[in-house]
């Protein structure tokens, strides 16, 4: 079994707010990956005492745990009972009804013997390849189909589209948001590989066009995770002046790259 991990911060120096496991029970049969993007806030208040590399730290930890401790619960319910506890962890100290209290996109894969489950929550991705070769990439693209103008200010987002119907949801103080991820069940047999990315990493397709989902994971495959990274960082440096890519998003972001070869 093959499994590559790689997650660095945006900038040096700078707190990783990405979170990233790769679990294999003790049984020695199945295994789960857990990928968590903490949502940088804007500047001022977010109504909690705790950073959002807390935040990430605690509700993977806890969601890893539940994903593989408990493998007949289903995803949705793992990543709702993490979010519970979560919240319970600092409900007394700060507020959790804020709209910016701290929250991340989510991605979960499950496998065992007979299947392999997954969950995608907000704007990370899930790439699965086939034993023929055939790349499905799962994604929750609801914010890249909202309106440009609900997306204009943070203030505009966060009063029409955050965590709100017809809008996008990450996974926050509210368990219910977990019935709002993109599940799927597909048979052990037609996974060959997974490949989790953050969107810090999937720059590689999505900001800077190198190729396709499936031109992606054969990189990643072949190259390595590590080699993924290096390549963004090299396509945000030469577009940090003219911004032709990167546009208004920030010049770095965390980044990372979970890659399993199932057995």
């Amino acid at each position: 079994m093959r499994t590559e991990l790689v997650s660095e911060p945006g900038e040096p120096g700078h707190p990783n707010e990405d979170f990233a496991a790769v679990a294999l029970p003790a049984s020695g049969q199945g295994g789960a990956v857990v990928v968590l993007d903490g949502v940088t806030p804007p500047r001022g208040g977010t109504g909690c005492l705790h950073s959002v590399p807390w935040y990430t730290a605690h509700l993977g930890g806890s969601l890893t745990e539940l994903t593989v401790s408990l493998p007949d619960v289903p995803l949705t319910e793992a990543l709702s009972r993490a979010i519970i506890r979560t919240a319970e962890a600092h409900e007394r100290t700060c507020d959790l009804s804020h709209p910016r209290t701290p929250q991340a996109t989510v991605v979960v894969a499950r496998w065992g013997a007979e299947t392999v489950e997954y969950l995608v929550l907000s704007d990370s991705a899930l790439l699965l390849r086939s034993p023929r070769g055939v790349v499905t990439a799962v994604l929750d693209d609801r914010i890249s189909r909202l309106p440009a103008a609900s997306l204009a200010t943070d203030a505009i987002v966060d009063a029409t589209v955050r965590n709100k119907e017809g809008g996008f949801f990450t996974a926050a103080a509210d368990p219910a948001v977990a019935a709002r991820a993109v599940t799927g069940v597909v048979p052990r047999g037609e996974v060959r590989a997974l490949a989790a990315l953050t969107d810090g990493a999937a720059r590689w397709v999505e900001r800077f066009g190198e190729g396709g989902w499936a031109d992606c994971l054969h990189f990643v495959r072949k190259e390595g995770a590590r080699a993924l990274v290096n390549r963004v960082r090299e396509l945000e440096r030469a577009d940090e002046r003219e911004r032709v890519h990167l546009r208004r998003s920030k010049t770095h972001d965390d980044a990372t790259v979970v890659y399993v070869e199932l057995p």
